[in-house]
């Protein structure tokens, strides 16, 4: 049994991830903007504030804290908030933990595949590729660097580059799950996929068996947007049409954010698998649609 502190533990991942890890016996904390239950406790960015009994005893780190991306229009200021809260807060933990003299044995950060760019191509990106040179890419590797400074104190760095997470509540399906199926765009651009309980499986994974380094968190089997609406709609037995949303009309509505929709390529798998040691549970998307229904 370990000491786990989790920073945006109340999320989307962070609550299930909670519940699996008390599943394993693991004593589980949370950093919180307004804690509310007795294993939260607070803290504040603008004020570099941490409730140091939170700290105490820790052995592992998992950073998922980070404003969603897709949440609001990406303007200047949103921006910057997209970056901060998710930098700034590593940097303060990186400054409590000298500042406490925490002995961590991992710190295991949470990341995106936007950090290859948003962008369609053959080419099936893997974990030494480089990164990308728009936005998306940008707040990645930022992110990134911020988790890495810990290893200048001999702390161990686990990095979980990761896709769509796809969840039976909240999330990227429930909005997908419209009265009728269609694709966004070209319907050519792939969409990287991952099911919850794998997400919060590998988390898990990089604790208990100590797996370090930079994984890609997604399922082995590609779809573009094409096919994962087909099969969604298949899933839930709601109409598909072909024809698919069109692109302007995606702009219009989302501004520069419709490039997260409009683009993808395929990322691969394999490193997660052979080096970290992870099988996956739903590595069929027809499987974990038809888990989630």
């Amino acid at each position: 049994m370990a000491k786990i502190l989790i920073t945006g533990g109340t999320g989307l991942v962070g609550t299930q991830l909670v519940k699996m890890l008390s599943k394993h016996n693991h004593e589980v904390v949370i950093l919180s903007r307004n804690p509310k239950n007795k294993n939260e406790f607070k803290w504040d960015i603008s004020s570099n504030f941490i409730d140091e009994k939170a700290l105490l005893k820790t052995e592992y780190i998992i950073h998922l804290a980070g404003a969603g991306i897709a949440d609001k229009r990406w303007t200047e200021e949103r921006k910057q908030t997209i970056i901060d809260s998710r930098v700034k807060t590593a940097n303060l933990l990186f400054d409590k933990i000298n500042e406490l003299n925490i002995d961590l044995k991992g710190f295991i950060s949470a990341s995106g595949i936007g950090y290859y760019g948003a962008v369609t191509s053959d080419k099936i990106f893997k974990e030494t590729d480089k990164p990308g040179t728009d936005f998306l890419a940008d707040v990645c590797v930022k992110w990134e660097n911020a988790a890495l400074q810990f290893k200048k104190n001999k702390i161990p760095v686990s990095i979980l580059r990761t896709g769509i997470v796809l969840s039976k509540k909240g999330g990227a399906l429930d909005k997908m799950r419209t009265p009728i199926i269609s694709p966004l765009g070209s319907g050519k651009q792939y969409m990287p996929w991952i099911h919850l309980e794998d997400l919060c499986t590998m988390y898990t994974h990089a604790v208990e068996e100590n797996i370090n380094g930079i994984f890609n968190a997604v399922a082995p089997e590609h779809h573009t947007s094409k096919t994962f609406s087909r099969a969604l709609a298949k899933s839930i037995k709601k109409p598909y049409l072909a024809f698919g949303v069109p692109s302007f009309l995606l702009k219009i509505l989302f501004g520069k954010m419709a490039i997260i929709l409009l683009e993808g390529s395929r990322i691969s798998s394999k490193k997660i698998e052979k080096n970290g040691g992870y099988s996956f549970r739903f590595s069929k998307l027809n499987e974990a649609l038809n888990e989630l229904k």
